[in-house]
């Protein structure tokens, strides 16, 4: 199984000077004098966290500098001194990066705004041998490219959906289902928008990428909060807990590829512990076949 989603509505490029801003700011926010060793004289704040004086005296910056980036001004700012601002902030690797590639964006190769991401013939075949082992290939904007059998029985038939719609956002805050499939909905959501945060600090000038977190901010309140968070981190492991109509709670590990070809694609397995009742799930649903994918509504 392996359709690649058409393109989305055109959508205006996100603002990049306006997402460094608001990611600097939000970072900022969230840090207490205490928590980088300045002294809180106890004064009434006018605003929460560090004020930029602060901020800039930790990064051995001068104010007018600092503020001129967290105004989204970038330029010229060198890596060293992202370095030091990204100290200051606590950020982690993931926000670090992100930060980067607000301030100094990479020049991408520009592509036809309809191209479709493409799956390489050896990765589908893998897919489809990877039997009793659910497993899809995801690329950027959270598509959903290509899967085999065994995750269409976990999650879905993906191929009854219209292609634009085989989405994990989309499917996450606009599908009601998938919010009675995942145990921890709110943790899925939450992974899910700091991923397309990544992406959006990637490809700023990705007008697909803008019209989806258009839609879903138009659509889902769940998605426009923590959209306006700016978090942003990698998972490439963990646990997923499901409730799964046919065999009921299944806690699968999943762990994510991401493919070395420049595709901006990721290969995500999941299996469940030897011996465990999820494993005894897993392999019932694979008896089932397609009958499996049927029982989840997609």
């Amino acid at each position: 199984m392996d359709e690649q989603p058409e393109a989305a509505g055109a959508g205006r490029p996100l603002d990049r000077r306006a997402e460094l801003s608001e990611f600097l700011r939000s970072r900022r926010a969230r840090l207490k004098p205490e928590d980088v060793g300045l002294p809180d004289f106890g004064r009434h704040r006018r605003v929460p966290g560090l004020r930029r004086e602060e901020l800039a005296q930790l990064a051995g910056v001068s104010v007018a500098y600092y503020t001129r980036l967290e105004q989204g001004n970038g330029r010229n700012v060198s890596a060293e001194v992202l370095d030091s601002i990204a100290r200051a902030l606590r950020l982690t690797d993931a926000e670090h990066a992100h930060l980067t590639h607000l301030a100094k964006p990479k020049a991408h190769k520009k592509k036809p705004a309809a191209r479709q991401q493409q799956v390489r013939v050896a990765l589908r075949q893998l897919l489809d041998s990877m039997e009793g082992v659910p497993a899809y290939v995801a690329g950027r904007r959270s598509e959903i490219l290509a899967w085999n059998r065994m995750a269409a029985a976990v999650f879905g038939d993906w191929s009854k959906l219209p292609p634009a719609e085989r989405n994990w956002a989309r499917l996450v805050f606009l599908h009601p289902e998938y919010r009675d499939l995942f145990i921890d909905w709110e943790q899925k959501a939450i992974d899910i928008v700091c991923a397309l945060r990544m992406d959006a600090g990637c490809y700023p000038d990705d007008a697909r990428l803008s019209a989806l977190v258009g839609e879903l901010s138009v659509k889902s309140e769940e998605f426009r909060r923590l959209w306006a968070t700016h978090d942003v981190k990698e998972k490439s492991h963990g646990v997923k807990r499901l409730h799964h109509p046919l065999v009921g709670d299944l806690a699968l590990h999943y762990e994510g590829f991401r493919l070395t070809d420049g595709s901006d694609q990721s290969l995500v397995t999941y299996h469940a512990e030897p011996g465990s009742p999820s494993a005894q799930s897993l392999r019932l649903l694979a008896s089932w076949g397609t009958d499996a994918a049927q029982a989840v509504p997609a």
